[in-house]
């Protein structure tokens, strides 16, 4: 290990300098039977000792579909057949429509 100071401010070189200095020994990722035994060494393990975070990148998966869960709301006779009646002029099911409204009215509501 070694520590030199750098005086310009090329962050490039203060990073390889950084990263030298913080540079430890990475154990190896055991092989795993199955998704359960790695569910489970994951749990517990500090996966710090295994990966180098300051190198991590951020990463976007498009195509990954939000989870979702099954409410049961009651509402008014009358606006369900409103909304029935929306959803039938565009063309979609009232409940994804319902969706749509309740999705944009939320975001609406953390802009304030």
């Amino acid at each position: 290990m070694y520590i030199s100071i750098i005086y310009n401010d090329d962050m490039s070189k203060r990073k390889t300098q950084m990263s030298k200095l913080n540079m430890k020994k990475l154990k190896r990722i055991p092989k795993f039977k199955n998704e359960d035994e790695e569910r489970d060494f994951w749990a517990k393990a500090d996966s710090s000792e295994y990966f180098d975070w300051s190198k991590a990148e951020e990463v976007i998966f498009p195509n990954l579909k939000p989870s979702t869960q099954s409410i049961s709301i009651r509402l008014p006779v009358n606006l369900i057949a409103y909304i029935k009646q929306l959803a039938n002029k565009r063309d979609v099911p009232y409940q994804s429509l319902m969706k749509i409204f309740l999705a944009e009215r939320v975001e609406q509501e953390y802009r304030k």
